[in-house]
């Protein structure tokens, strides 16, 4: 009996440890989040590239241009984005739920890393948008007392996960008002 040996491929496994380095050991969102990601993106694009398409047509009998001049840089960075920006945004996600405070860590360009304290939510929602709805994912909404940064957002998390760690918060919250 032979076995199959598979060999990791290495690019892979390289952005996994950028991955693992960026979130610090973080729970990843689900991994339908990567292509719900990727639908918002396409969408954009192809806005993008409908305007660019009306653009052109529209400037055509003004300035002598030769056929894809607008159509064709925009079609490439639409595509571009569309290939590329999912991935990088999904990887950097990450969150942590400890006995005592939610951590949530995001930032593709400008990183953000917010703790909040049980002790200071006041209350937490579930919300699922169309789109989510398709792929099974939902949003953690957290309001905290305050009013800077009083609402933080974990998108990305299977329905029952938000679920389970909405009962989980909301356990801790009545304790503290005990």
């Amino acid at each position: 009996m032979t076995e199959a040996v598979t060999t990791p491929d290495p690019l892979t496994e390289m952005e996994q440890d950028k991955a693992k380095a960026y979130n610090q050991g973080l729970t990843p969102l689900h991994p339908p989040q990567k292509s719900l990601i990727r639908l918002n993106v396409g969408i954009v694009a192809a806005i993008l590239t409908i305007v660019a398409i009306i653009v052109e047509f529209a400037i055509r009998n003004e300035l002598p241009l030769a056929g894809g001049t607008i159509i064709g840089p925009v079609a490439a960075f639409a595509l571009f984005l569309f290939a590329m920006l999912p991935g990088r945004i999904y990887r950097r996600w990450g969150y942590d739920m400890g006995d005592e405070q939610l951590r949530v860590l995001r930032g593709f360009m400008w990183r953000t890393d917010t703790i909040v304290p049980f002790n200071r939510i006041q209350h937490i929602d579930v919300a699922q948008g169309p789109f989510q709805r398709m792929f099974g994912l939902s949003t953690l909404i957290v309001h905290t007392a305050g009013t800077h940064n009083s609402i933080v957002t974990l998108p990305g998390l299977s329905t029952p996960d938000a679920e389970t760690m909405r009962d989980i918060i909301k356990g801790h919250i009545r304790q503290d008002m005990i």
